[in-house]
């Protein structure tokens, strides 16, 4: 369906609930990894995933169209999940740093995870990076999105993106090879 029709059926009162449920059946599971990607907790990435489609909810008459409505979703999940992990971290009285540490050495006990010990020493890796080169990385490699789509999703150019996806790969390469 042409996103533009898609929009009008989701800004129409009389087909909102059916549109709204065909963007829902489209987008929990690619929107469930791209959270689950950032916040790494299964029940932590089920709750962001419910604010985020209550979110897009309540926003739908603020959508401009100026951006694809697929960036414009994972915007506000991308922002949903950070603020999260963000608000996890201040209310347990630690770093972000040490909160992503805590999850990824839980990810073997973790009955979600379907990694080996290769996936995990890549999740201890990708922890050590800072947070926008976490998110750059986990949407390139893992998502496979665009730079050009990731540019839309985190208003950033896709010059830095580039930069900053080339220095998390340095950086892990760098951490997988000394470990």
């Amino acid at each position: 369906m042409e996103e533009q029709v898609f929009i009008a059926r989701l800004l129409d009162p009389a087909t909102q609930n059916a549109a709204f449920q065909k963007l829902i059946n489209d987008y929990q599971r690619p929107l469930y990894n791209h959270i689950r990607n950032i916040v790494l907790d299964h029940d932590d990435t089920d709750d962001v995933l419910q604010n985020t489609f209550i979110k897009v909810f309540r926003h739908l008459n603020g959508f401009k169209g100026e951006s694809k409505l697929f960036s414009w979703v994972y915007r506000i999940a991308t922002n949903e999940a950070i603020t999260f992990i963000n608000q996890k971290a201040k209310r347990r009285g630690v770093s972000i740093d040490d909160l992503q540490n805590s999850y990824t050495s839980q990810l073997k006990a973790d009955i979600h995870f379907d990694g080996d010990e290769i996936q995990i020493k890549l999740q201890k890796a990708i922890a050590l990076l800072p947070q926008k080169q976490q998110l750059v990385f986990k949407m390139k490699y893992f998502e496979e999105i665009k730079y050009e789509d990731m540019s839309e999703i985190l208003d950033t150019s896709v010059g830095a993106l580039k930069a900053s996806y080339h220095h998390a790969v340095k950086k892990i390469e760098n951490y997988l090879t000394e470990n």
